[in-house]
């Protein structure tokens, strides 16, 4: 009887270590990416975006809805890369020029295009042009309370969120921050780091 327990006994901590040599290995290539990422910084490499410490500035619980009023949240995105822009629907042409380089520069990425989402948070309730809305299908919008928003999204000094492009990993960190007016092809050359560097989303 004792023998037949000592068996059981063994066997069950030789699953568990089975499973932990599992997790361990599905879950290496992300750890890797983000040690490499965020904690090994060889000289020379640089970044035009600037990096956000994700445990500083952690998505807000936010009453978010689509343009129809359904309630929608950023972490329904989880799982992709998000090219986030913030701002009123009226929109001017710097707003409009966010959305449209967000669109580009999404394209850019070739066959990893599709591991990127770009959300528009619409800072107030009103109506968005027809024409806006046509040009920049594809875009996810979703309204967000301004107070909210401004709260959470670090800014250059003096500025404000909506003059910026942010980047939100596949797990749902706020990771990066464009500066204002960025440099299309900069902004492209971090997102092809980061997805390189990236096994995930």
């Amino acid at each position: 009887m004792e023998k037949q327990q000592v068996n059981t006994d063994v066997q069950r901590s030789t699953g568990r270590w089975k499973l932990l040599a599992v997790l361990a290995v599905c879950a290496a290539p992300m750890i890797a990416s983000y040690f490499t990422y965020y904690v090994i910084k060889p000289e020379g490499r640089t970044n035009y975006g600037a990096l956000i410490d994700p445990r500083t500035y952690p998505i807000p619980a936010m009453a978010s809805t689509l343009l129809d009023g359904k309630a929608a949240r950023l972490e329904d995105y989880k799982g992709k890369w998000i090219m986030l822009k913030v701002g009123p629907s009226d929109c001017p042409q710097a707003c409009q020029d966010q959305l449209f380089a967000m669109r580009q520069l999404r394209t850019m990425q070739g066959k990893e295009a599709d591991r990127i989402e770009r959300v528009w948070l619409i800072t107030d309730n009103n109506p968005l042009e027809t024409v806006l809305l046509r040009v920049n299908d594809g875009t996810r919008m979703l309204r967000a309370p301004q107070d909210a928003v401004a709260k959470w999204l670090p800014v250059e000094q003096g500025g404000q969120a909506s003059d910026h492009i942010y980047l939100i990993d596949p797990l749902g960190n706020l990771m990066m921050r464009f500066p204002k007016d960025a440099d299309p092809s900069k902004v492209k050359k971090d997102l092809a780091k980061v997805l390189k560097a990236s096994a995930i989303g």
